[in-house]
C-alpha cells in the first residue's frame, strides 16, 4: 500500500549553467613579471656569490714583508694590503696585493708588521663585488718566520787600491 502511492519522479537538478572562466587580471601579470625580473637577477647573483667563494681556485703561502695593510672601502669595508716578496737580496721586489675577510688575521698581520711573515691565502676567481675584498686573493693565516729582520743592505766594496809608484792624480787614457 505504501508502495501504490504515485510519487512524482524526482528529476536531478539540472546543472548550472557553465560560468565564463575568470580571466586573471593584468595586474597580477604585472606583478608577477616584476617579480621575476627583479628577483630573478638576485637570485642568480646571490648564487654567483656563494659559489665563487666557495670554489678555491688556488691555495698556497707565500712569504715576505707586510709594507701596507689598512682598512679601506666607502659601503663594505675590507683589510686590504701589500706584501713585498724579496726573492734575491739586493733585487726589487715582487708586490702580492691581498684582502682580508677575518677581523682576528688582521690583528695578527697588523701585531707583525715589519717582521717576515709567511701569509697562507686561498684565491676565489670571479667574485662579482669588490664588497668581499679588491682582490682575488683572501688571506687566512699569518705565520711569523723566524730570522724576521729585514735584510740589510749591501756594503758598498771598497775602492780598488792604488799601486805605488803610479800617479793617482793623472788620468790614464783608456785603451782602444
Amino acid at each position: 500500500m505504501a508502495d501504490d502511492i504515485e510519487r512524482d519522479p524526482v528529476t536531478p537538478a539540472e546543472p548550472a549553467a557553465p560560468t565564463p572562466a575568470a580571466r586573471p587580471s593584468r595586474k597580477h601579470w604585472i606583478w608577477k613579471i616584476l617579480a621575476v625580473l627583479v628577483l630573478g637577477p638576485v637570485v642568480v647573483i646571490g648564487l654567483w656569490i656563494a659559489i665563487a667563494l666557495s670554489y678555491t681556485y688556488e691555495n698556497g703561502q707565500h712569504p715576505g714583508y707586510v709594507q701596507k695593510f689598512s682598512r679601506t672601502g666607502w659601503l663594505c669595508k675590507t683589510w686590504e694590503g701589500e706584501l713585498a716578496m724579496v726573492n734575491i737580496p739586493g733585487a726589487a721586489p715582487q708586490i702580492f696585493r691581498f684582502s682580508v675577510r677575518d677581523d682576528a688575521v688582521a690583528k695578527e698581520i697588523n701585531r707583525t708588521m715589519g717582521k717576515q711573515v709567511a701569509l697562507s691565502y686561498s684565491q676565489h676567481k670571479g667574485v662579482p663585488t669588490s664588497c668581499f675584498g679588491e682582490t682575488e686573493f683572501y688571506v687566512s693565516g699569518v705565520r711569523e718566520i723566524d730570522g724576521g729582520a729585514p735584510p740589510a743592505p749591501a756594503a758598498p766594496s771598497p775602492p780598488p787600491s792604488i799601486p805605488a809608484g803610479s800617479s793617482a792624480t793623472t788620468p790614464q787614457a783608456a785603451p782602444r
